[in-house]
């Protein structure tokens, strides 16, 4: 990856609210980042701000209380103090792969690049749940035909723009800066999809290997099961985004596609059992005030935000290593103890323990700042792989290392 000399400053910026602990591991995540240059702006409520303090964090971290339920005017608020020449966003339920800013924002070195962003994994840390996309002025995505991982600008229709993901996606700071940042009409839901058609006539860059895995913890608008608990914000942001971006021919049917859409979306939960019954009239009733909420918000220009304060760079204490720890379930105990004590000599570490079984692989971040794996050395890591393939334990141990090398090493 490059250097401190070549790689331009970035200011990583995550918005929190009521989620102190996943805020915790995020910030975990992102200071095992590989990239030589990047700067922290925490956007928060006081329990987010009180553990960046309980971590030790406070002279590595900005933090900026912020305890209003606006998820684009704390975006803003976090431009406004970044000091980089690039501003990254992740969500406070993911965490960065370590070499997630070294891919992110490579394709800034081309100066018409205005816009990136990566590939999100999903729950269980291998699938996707986010890869390449484009979305048109009724907000609609549909998905890109991706012929490998190479970093790529799409090619799109007269009415899209790539869309990038909020919980993982760059901006040249100046470009997005200029255009006034978020529209804070949208507190939640399709904020970043308005910005991307904003500056839909400007460079867009998807990078496949600039990757974080998204938990979708849940807030005051879901459980955690992804039931969903209230409609009226997604009612409302979409209102505003058919009003801002399409025709007024076109308001009514988008407004009977985002209705049957959500309505389909909960019956389904319904027969999943993530919901009840009665929760599907109420919270289509949610969807109805919220749209009708959306319809009379004013909408104001966007005021250009100004420069923000001098860079301050993190202080990395990572050793610069890349170490896997394999072995047995029953060695759990022992295991995580070593990947504990190499997390404290600044290592990023990844904990593989493979059962003699076909189970699927899992993925995800422990809370002590290592990257735990599991499942069966016969077992298939992707979905899309054969359940059941005949290897050796330490094949098997090879061939994960080799997987998460592009991601984990330096």
């Amino acid at each position: 990856m490059g250097g401190a000399g070549t790689a331009p400053p970035v200011s990583v910026i995550v918005v929190s609210r009521d989620r102190p602990a996943l805020l915790h591991r995020c910030l975990t995540g992102i200071g095992q980042l590989w990239y030589p240059a990047f700067e922290v702006v925490v956007v928060a409520d006081t329990a987010g701000c009180d553990t960046v303090a309980k971590m030790g964090w406070a002279d590595r971290v900005l933090c900026l209380p912020f305890d209003t339920p606006n998820i684009s005017a704390a975006r803003n608020i976090g431009i406004a103090e970044s000091g980089g020449e690039i501003v990254a966003f992740i969500d406070d339920d993911a965490v960065p792969e370590p070499t997630w800013l070294d891919h992110l924002c490579a394709p800034f070195a081309d100066p018409e690049v205005a816009q990136t962003g990566g590939y999100v994994r999903a729950r269980n840390g291998i699938s996707l749940q986010w890869g390449a996309r484009a979305v048109d002025r009724q907000g609609r995505a549909r998905r890109l035909e991706v012929a490998d991982e190479a970093p790529f600008t799409p090619r799109l229709g007269d009415d899209e723009a790539a869309k990038t993901e909020g919980t993982n996606m760059a901006f040249r700071r100046a470009v997005i800066a200029a255009t006034g940042g978020f529209d804070p009409a949208f507190a939640f839901y399709l904020d970043e999809t308005d910005v991307n058609l904003r500056l839909r006539a400007r460079k867009t860059v998807i990078v496949p290997r600039a990757q974080v895995h998204h938990g979708f913890a849940p807030s005051r608008l879901r459980k955690a099961n992804r039931g969903v608990t209230d409609l009226s914000e997604v009612g409302a942001s979409a209102a505003v985004f058919l009003r801002k971006h399409g025709s007024a021919e076109s308001l009514e049917l988008g407004r009977n596609r985002l209705f049957s859409n959500q309505h389909r979306r909960l019956i389904e939960q319904m027969v999943q059992g993530v919901i009840e019954p009665g929760d599907v009239a109420p919270l289509m009733a949610g969807l109805s005030r919220g749209f009708e909420d959306g319809l009379t918000r004013t909408l104001t220009p966007l005021s250009p935000i100004p420069d923000g304060p001098a860079f301050r760079p993190f202080p990395s204490r990572m050793s610069g290593q890349s170490r896997v720890i394999a072995g047995r379930p029953w060695r759990r105990r022992r295991l995580a103890a070593d990947a504990r004590a190499s997390v404290a000599a600044g290592d990023v570490t990844t904990l593989l323990t493979l059962s003699p079984t076909t189970l699927a692989h899992r993925a995800t971040f422990s809370p002590d700042g290592y990257w735990r794996q599991w499942g069966g050395v016969l077992g298939r890591t992707d979905r899309a792989g054969p359940r059941f393939r005949w290897t050796s334990f330490a094949e098997r141990v090879r061939k994960e290392e080799a997987r998460i090398s592009d991601l984990r090493g330096k």
